[in-house]
């Protein structure tokens, strides 16, 4: 059996279009109008099929076992929908290397240094002709487009999963270059990426967006709403660092403070509530106030109380509501 047969069979195989369960055929007739379709873009394909075969070090024949590579589906692309006719390197017989024929038309990632990978501009072309609407409609102008990253920088096309698409291994692939989220991602407080529970695309769409920072929504507090429903509110009385943006208290990626919060408490708070009781105990207008330890009327050193940072009193303690609070007297956020 020649490269072509065992490709085409293979194929098919893999397809659904040939079985070998006799008595399930009256269930399962072979459509022979699928095959037909599935053999001429297999034609197509031997053009370059017939040099790259599951001979070389880096197949490129799983391809088959992806929606790319379905023949049954008449909308699949060939080899040349993607690379183009590529006719000089085709033309260049069977041997191979940059000495003995040009590059193909599009190569999205220079194998073996034999070929420089096309530039992003003419990759994204490649791609865009077929996937172009949905959550790629804002990738012109996005992040990722304005600096060149390339499809192929994040999607592997020819195997059967691409690891960009799992949820599982979704973030490795965005951490090859987003370095210090991935240092974030593994401190005391973070989101469940390494339990495969959420994705970074759970939060952010790379292919653009309307918002901040590629995210899915327009802004912080509709993207995190998504998954914190009970903090959307409304309230009625609500906490104004809250409505604004929930990264004025939170680091998304991990943080070394409970609950991802930028800083522990009370220092947290104190970023903003500077003047507040919190802030003044044991300063000179509290000396009497109560808020130190008196004996016998007087307020000897010994017996003045620590600063509130020093002996663990967080704000938490009092103010439990302070995404905003329902109750007609908790306009303190205490209850």
């Amino acid at each position: 059996m020649n490269v072509f047969s065992r490709i085409v069979t293979s194929a098919l195989l893999m397809a659904g279009l040939l079985g070998f369960a006799p008595c399930h055929a009256q269930d399962a007739p072979v459509a022979l109008g699928s095959q037909s379709v599935a053999t001429e873009a297999l034609k197509k394909d031997a053009v370059c099929t017939r040099c790259h075969d599951e001979s070389e070090a880096r197949p490129v024949l799983s391809i088959y076992q992806t929606r790319h590579g379905n023949r049954a589906d008449p909308e699949a692309p060939v080899c040349t929908s993607c690379h183009g006719i590529s006719k000089q390197h085709v033309a260049g017989g069977k041997t191979t290397g940059p000495a003995s024929r040009p590059a193909p038309d599009v190569l999205f990632k220079a194998k073996g240094g034999a070929y420089p990978a096309s530039s992003a501009l003419v990759q994204g072309e490649a791609c865009l002709a077929c996937h172009k609407d949905g959550k790629r409609t804002h990738w012109e102008g996005s992040q990722h487009q304005s600096r060149d990253v390339p499809c192929s920088s994040c999607h592997s096309v020819h195997v059967k999963s691409d690891p960009v698409l799992t949820k599982v291994t979704q973030p490795d692939v965005c951490f090859a270059c987003h370095k210090s989220e991935r240092a974030q991602t593994h401190r005391l407080s973070t989101h469940p990426l390494d339990a495969g529970k959420m994705a970074c695309s759970d939060c952010h769409n790379p292919h653009g967006s309307t918002g901040p920072k590629l995210l899915i929504k327009n802004s912080v507090n509709e993207t995190c709403y998504t998954c914190h429903a009970e903090k959307r509110g409304p309230f009625l009385w609500e906490h104004s660092p809250v409505v604004d943006d929930c990264a004025n208290c939170h680091t998304p990626h991990g943080s070394t403070n409970a609950p991802l919060l930028k800083a522990r408490t009370p220092w947290l708070c104190q970023e903003c509530h500077s003047g507040d009781h919190g802030a003044q105990v044991n300063s000179g207008a509290n000396l009497q106030s109560g808020n130190l330890t008196t004996a016998n009327g007087a307020n000897p050193l010994a017996n003045a109380a620590a600063r509130a940072q020093m002996t663990g009193r967080a704000c938490l303690n009092c103010h439990v509501l302070v995404h905003g609070s329902n109750h007609p007297a908790g306009s303190k956020f205490q209850r």
